[in-house]
Parts: C-alpha cells; sequence; structure tokens
C-alpha cells in the first residue's frame, strides 16, 4: 500500500503544491490512491473469472482565475505529479482565456488527520479457496432448493483503499476504506414463466458477510423467492395502500428524492430547489444522509475533497431542511460543503453523491402498519428504480404480497410502483421502529458504493403497475 503515514509524501506533496502556486493558481489540491482489489466470478456452478489487481494514482485539480484544470497521473512520485500538476494549470489558464463562466471551491482551514479503518477479519487473510468455496455454496443452495432454478450468478469484490489529500490550504488527510460486496441473481423457469431474484450484501469490517449470511442458506433463500414468484399472481393495477420493507424503502429515499436533493442536480432543475423549507410530510417523516451510521458502505470521515462529513438532513418532520454539497456548490449557494464528494478512484473527479441514505424509524409498531387495510400490497424487496428532476419516479419490485383484511397474503410477481416523489411523502402516513441498512451500489457518470434503509412505512395509496 501507500506508506501508512502522511509525512512519508507531505514534502514532496508540499513542494509541488509550492511549484504550481508560484506559477500564479490560486488553489491546487492532490488526490492519491492506491488500492487492491480481488474479483471473483461464478456462474452455475463454474468459476469464471478470479482477478486480483493493483492500481495506483493521483488525481491533481488547479484553480487559476476561477477556472479548474485537471490532470490525472498513474504514478505516484514528485517527478509525474509535479508535471501532472503543471499541466493542470496550463489547462487552466487555457480555460480562463476561451471559455466564460467562473468556478471557485469553498475554503477550508488547514488540517492534519489521519484515519486507519477497522477490520474484525481481513479480507487477505482468507484464501481464494475458501471464498471460492463459500461462494460454489451459494450456487449450491439455489439449485438444491428447486429443480425450477435454472441459472445462477455469483459476485465478489475486496477492495482495499488508501486515500491521501493535500491542498494549498496546509490541508493533509490520509483515510483507509474497505468494501467487501456480494451479488447474487437467480433466474428459475416453469413451462412460460420465468423469473428471477437478486440479493446484494456488503460489508466495510472486512469479510464478515457470511458470518449472519451461511452461503448455502442465502442461496436458498434467493431460489425461494424466485420459487414463490413463478406462482404468483399478477397484480392489480391502480391506486392501493402499500407497505414497504426497509429494503423497499432504502430505495425509495435513494432514488426518488436522494437525488433531487444532490446540489448539483438541484441547481440544474429539480423540483426541490425552490422547496427548502416547505412542509410536504407528517411531522414523523425524517430523511437524512449520514456518514456516520456504523458499518454502512457511505460510512467516512472526510470526502475526496478533504471536507468533513456530516449528517445531512434531507426532510425533518415533514419539512424539506436541506441539500448535499460539494465544495463548488457550496460557494455557490453561500451555504457550507456537507462532505458529499465521491469519486469513483483518482481516475475521476469528485461529484455531489449520496453515503448512507434512510428515513428514520418512527413510533408504530410493525404490525399496526397492516391494520385497517381491507386490500392493498406488501412490498418486500426492490428489483431496480428511477427518478427524474421533475420528482416523477419508479421502483421495481421483485418480491410483494397482497395485503387482505390487514393479513399478508399471496405472493405477486412482475410489480411495479410510480408517482410523484413530493405527492407519495405526503401519503406517508405511519412509520415503523425498526430499522434496516442496505448495501449497493449507484450510478451516476461514475461508480459509488452506497448504503439506504429505514424502517417499514405504509403509504395511503401509490400507483401499482399491473392489470387493469
Amino acid at each position: 500500500m501507500v506508506p501508512g503515514v502522511i509525512m512519508d509524501y507531505i514534502d514532496e506533496m508540499r513542494k509541488v503544491i509550492d511549484l504550481v502556486m508560484r506559477e500564479g493558481a490560486s488553489f491546487i489540491d492532490i488526490r492519491l490512491e492506491r488500492s487492491v482489489k480481488n474479483y471473483f466470478e461464478i456462474r452455475n456452478d463454474v468459476v469464471e473469472y478470479l482477478g486480483m489487481g493493483v492500481d495506483e494514482g493521483a488525481f491533481i485539480r488547479v484553480l487559476y482565475n476561477n477556472h479548474v484544470g485537471h490532470c490525472v497521473c498513474s504514478k505516484i512520485n514528485y517527478r509525474d505529479i509535479s508535471n501532472a500538476a503543471l499541466n493542470a494549470l496550463k489547462i487552466a489558464k487555457l480555460s480562463s482565456k476561451r471559455v466564460g463562466g467562473k468556478k471557485g471551491f469553498y475554503e477550508l482551514s488547514s488540517r492534519t488527520d489521519r484515519i486507519q479503518a477497522y477490520l474484525r477479519v481481513d479480507p487477505s487473510d482468507i484464501s481464494p479457496e475458501e471464498k471460492v468455496n463459500d461462494l460454489l455454496n451459494i450456487c449450491k443452495g439455489a439449485f438444491g432448493y428447486s429443480s425450477s432454478i435454472k441459472s445462477v450468478t455469483v459476485k465478489y469484490m475486496d477492495l482495499k483503499t488508501n486515500k491521501q489529500y493535500y491542498s494549498s490550504e496546509e490541508r493533509f488527510i490520509e483515510q483507509e476504506q474497505n468494501i467487501v460486496w456480494l451479488y447474487v441473481w437467480i433466474s428459475g423457469r416453469e413451462v412460460d414463466i420465468a423469473t428471477s431474484a437478486r440479493e446484494e450484501l456488503g460489508s466495510i469490517e472486512g469479510y464478515t458477510i457470511f458470518k449472519n449470511n451461511d452461503p448455502y442458506e442465502l442461496g436458498s433463500r434467493v431460489a425461494e423467492r424466485v420459487v414463490k414468484q413463478l406462482g404468483a399472481k399478477t397484480p392489480k393495477g391502480g391506486r392501493m395502500p402499500v407497505v414497504m420493507a426497509p429494503n423497499v424503502v432504502g430505495v425509495f429515499a435513494h432514488e426518488a428524492f436522494g437525488h433531487l436533493a444532490e446540489a448539483d442536480l438541484a441547481l440544474s432543475g429539480s423540483i426541490i430547489m425552490d422547496r427548502v423549507g416547505s412542509k410536504i410530510g407528517s411531522e414523523e417523516l425524517t430523511i437524512i444522509d449520514d456518514p456516520t451510521i456504523p458499518g454502512g458502505f457511505g460510512t467516512m470521515k472526510y470526502d475526496d475533497e478533504g471536507v468533513e462529513a456530516i449528517k445531512v438532513y434531507l426532510i425533518k418532520n415533514g419539512v424539506i431542511k436541506g441539500l448535499m454539497h460539494s465544495r463548488e456548490t457550496a460557494l455557490m449557494t453561500g451555504t457550507r460543503p456537507t462532505g458529499n464528494a465521491r469519486a469513483e478512484n483518482y481516475r475521476f473527479k469528485p461529484i455531489i453523491r449520496m453515503r448512507n441514505t434512510i428515513i428514520e424509524p418512527g413510533s408504530h409498531e410493525v404490525e399496526e402498519l397492516f391494520e385497517g387495510i381491507k386490500f392493498g400490497y406488501y412490498l418486500k424487496s426492490f428489483r431496480g428504480g428511477q427518478a427524474n428532476l421533475d420528482g416523477t419516479f419508479q421502483v421495481g419490485i421483485q418480491e410483494a404480497y397482497e395485503i387482505v383484511n390487514g393479513e399478508v397474503g399471496d405472493p405477486v410477481r412482475n410489480m411495479s410502483i410510480c408517482g410523484n416523489t413530493l405527492e407519495t411523502l405526503s401519503l406517508i402516513d405511519a412509520i415503523a421502529k425498526d430499522f434496516e441498512l442496505e448495501y449497493g451500489r449507484c450510478g451516476k457518470g461514475q461508480l459509488a458504493f452506497v448504503s439506504d434503509g429505514g424502517p417499514h412505512i405504509r403509504v395511503r395509496e401509490i400507483m401499482v403497475g399491473g392489470e387493469a
């Protein structure tokens, strides 16, 4: 790994910073990154890919006359980084002559800090053979559950990353991050009916996923979901009440509302920008993007701009409170950055991304949410989702059940929900006390590992896709 002490690089990076500042730059920051990744992919009991890689490099950002230049280099040494920094300055100078508009970054105070990651079980202490055996047992559990299971895909990755941040503000931050990610996709068929189900698990504490998820039982659990769908009904279409489980609540909070509250998208025209301070839901409704939740994929102390990551109340007691900011949007809007600027790796510039986005638990027992529903649906787990800046959203549901006279009934398949985000939030009339955190990935031009979640919630009515 990159040496584990900031002082190993601080003198060299100071020289690079001084060099560029003497040439007229008003700001420079440098991100050094080195990662070690193991990736396995298994299809139908066959190991299709085993890979290990080490990657390192630097991203340099220079501000000159309110214009920005970027440059990337794939070597971590003074010569390559200083050359890249001078090239970034040249780009900024060229931009200042030919491109209109001005940019800047919220200024921070000087700071030196180092954050070491905590690993309960270091993935590097687990042999490739043991990892492969665990993944193969997922396949065995799925195929052993039913002859209707036709295909199983398992993907696994562990990623150790050391990040170092240096800026002309005398801000020097070193941060270790670890990701363990598991993805299971199972498909089944009976006669002319085909369906599938997925599961995504993660950890930032090392090789701990299988501590609470026996591989064979995990495969059986996802296979059971597939088999239930094969024998399930088609949902009735129309507006009706639903109870959402935490898995669906998390993706709803992330997709339907979270993206609207990212300041770059809000400034581009999302419906949230003009609604900050408006009450749109019950006092029990609070949505936060929280980097302090223990164990989340988005748990961190600093973002990739060296900014302290703070909890952001997106909605508090039913009122839209604020947005997630980078240094650039904070300066533009006269507020402070929130530590939401993240980059996929050193090849990318940081952009505003969510971290751990959740709906906070409420005051109801889960059982209370089903009471009084004559007919509706219980949405247990999601398949995928998307949202638009105008507030419309759509979420696919992979596991759902009828609710009949307050009781969970028969399974349904091929369900989706859609609607307007602000209207749907206003129709949440009960939030349970429970809580679950989910693990996944988000694409916004770059890939980011994120967590989301929440409690069970009840929505008085929502548009359900199905038969009329």
